[in-house]
């Protein structure tokens, strides 16, 4: 286990030096490489966390000597989130179970909050040995490859209903966990937020697509961000930007992220003779960077909890295209900030595109309200105060 990078906590194999004066939150994570949208929401959660009344902690189990995970070491550095990690070595590794259990007991952790399948398991194992609530989020069940599907059945059946808070980041996550029998009673929808201070656009959208991408004005700059996998749907963006471009438009299509689809985008691009029009840009650091550069930001994918791309590019204030699935259409409001299509169809992401194309001023109207809706609805400090009622309420009770 190595040193946490925040100054705020002793090192994770001291024996009693952390005293706690205020409920400490151990947030748990499973994380390979860069991570994703949960990592950053618990990553943001200490420093609001603080402003609340807890203590609170980032426990992630990745794997030894993962180069990637460089870029959540100098996240949490930047944010102040006090980092715990902890090398995890297989699909259940004792040594690391054994590590989170003495990490729980030295500092003397209130409140367990998962954040996956695997740290759902490993929070009840620690449970046997220091007592403590335990808090899970779910994110939503998306990549179905592999063991996942088994994994999802025995944390649906057996994991989540044992938990005492299940927090649902969409009314279709809600629905998921009531439908595998986990107790409306401990079930609780609390959407995805983001800190939109973080997000806001720094240039304008000319000189940022050309400084970032080389894109002059009047060249259309669509792009996405997320995981390179099937259930983001890239696919059909793809197809339909093909469509976009015999359609007559100057358009370039980039894609940010990483995955094991990678190969299989760049075929099918390859194959529709889009060239220097389509570009995988791989891992994005800065994602406001990467969103403000772009005159259309689309969301085509098959399935989804609430996204946190789609609530940064809104804050960013680019004018978004999303699938109406998971929570999205819960901030997309069709034709006001943004454009709401059925998922599936890359006939509807085409139309969408086509639409907005020539019309600058519906995209920068739609953008505009886009923020306005951020600001207002989906803060991340409202969030956080949603979630520490759940914690606070959880220590009240025997």
């Amino acid at each position: 286990m190595t040193e946490p990078i925040a100054s705020t906590t002793d090192r994770s194999d001291n024996t009693t030096s952390h005293q706690p004066t205020r409920p400490l939150v151990m947030h748990a994570r499973v994380v390979t490489s860069t991570g994703g949208g949960p990592d950053k929401t618990i990553l943001n959660s200490p420093r609001f966390l603080d402003q609340l009344g807890y203590q609170s902690d980032c426990m992630f189990f990745r794997p030894p000597n993962d180069d990637g995970f460089d870029v959540l070491r100098r996240r949490a550095n930047d944010w102040a989130a006090p980092l715990i990690e902890i090398d995890d070595r297989g699909k259940i590794d004792f040594r690391a179970i054994r590590q989170a259990i003495n990490v729980c007991r030295e500092r003397k952790v209130h409140i367990w909050h998962a954040h996956d399948y695997k740290t759902n398991l490993i929070g009840l194992i620690v449970r046997w040995f220091h007592p403590m609530k335990l808090v899970t989020t779910a994110h939503g069940w998306v990549n179905f490859s592999g063991q996942t599907p088994l994994y999802y059945r025995l944390d649906k059946k057996w994991w989540l209903p044992k938990y005492d808070r299940v927090i649902c980041v969409s009314s279709t996550v809600l629905e998921q966990c009531l439908q595998a029998n986990v107790p409306r009673s401990k079930c609780v929808l609390i959407e995805n937020a983001i800190d939109h201070d973080q997000f806001h656009r720094q240039r304008p959208i000319d000189i940022a697509k050309r400084e970032r991408f080389g894109v002059q004005k009047g060249q259309l700059l669509v792009g996405s961000i997320g995981r390179i996998a099937s259930e983001k749907g890239y696919d059909l963006l793809i197809t339909a930007f093909k469509r976009v471009i015999d359609q007559g438009v100057d358009a370039k299509l980039v894609i940010g992220g990483e995955g094991p689809d990678e190969e299989h985008l760049l075929s099918l691009a390859d194959s529709y003779g889009l060239g220097d029009r389509f570009q995988l840009v791989g891992f994005c650091a800065d994602t406001r960077e990467f969103l403000e550069s772009l005159d259309l930001f689309v969301l085509s994918s098959l399935r989804e909890g609430l996204p946190n791309t789609v609530l940064e590019a809104m804050s960013v204030g680019v004018a978004v295209i999303g699938t109406d699935v998971g929570g999205v259409g819960r901030v997309i409001e069709d034709n006001v900030n943004g454009l709401l299509i059925d998922a599936g169809s890359s006939d509807a992401i085409a139309e969408a595109i086509l639409k907005l194309a020539e019309d600058v001023d519906t995209r920068i109207e739609y953008g505009r309200k886009a923020r306005e809706t951020i600001t207002l609805d989906w803060s991340f400090e409202a969030r956080m105060s949603k979630v520490t009622q759940i914690y606070t309420d959880l220590l009240s009770t025997p």
